[in-house]
């Protein structure tokens, strides 16, 4: 298992947007952008999202996932996670989604109506790699 690295974490304390690739049932690849969370004490990316989001669905398929993420202040500065989605929950989800919603959109509460339910994909990182530190 890999680590982010401590002179990267800044990344997520900032409105740093991240691409998620998933893979859909017939193996091609899915890519959107998200909101990015890592929590250091588990050593996992946080990514919250929709019960039924098609990446949401294609993990519960095939765990494995690829996340790239460049500074918003540098764009020559960039992260990239291979790794597996280990746990879905919906504990503290919608929490969770407030908490993103103050970092990437400066609002107390996430605006967005939920049409079913937060959930968080817990990613743990097999492979890290950085640049422009």
């Amino acid at each position: 298992m890999a680590t982010i690295p401590t002179d990267f974490q800044d990344l997520f304390e900032k409105a740093t947007f991240a691409h998620i690739g998933t893979l859909l049932p017939n193996g091609a690849p899915h890519v959107t952008p998200v909101w990015v969370d890592y929590d250091a004490d588990a050593n996992r990316l946080l990514v919250n999202t929709e019960r039924g989001r098609q990446k949401e669905k294609n993990v519960q398929h095939d765990p494995r996932v690829g996340v790239s993420m460049t500074d918003p202040e540098n764009p020559y500065r960039m992260l990239s996670v291979v790794g597996e989605v280990e746990e879905i929950r919906t504990e503290g989800a919608r929490e969770h989604i407030d908490e993103l919603a103050r970092r990437y959109m400066d609002v107390e509460e996430y605006p967005n109506p939920i049409e079913t339910e937060r959930v968080i994909l817990s990613i743990r990182p097999d492979q890290v790699t950085h640049m422009g530190a």
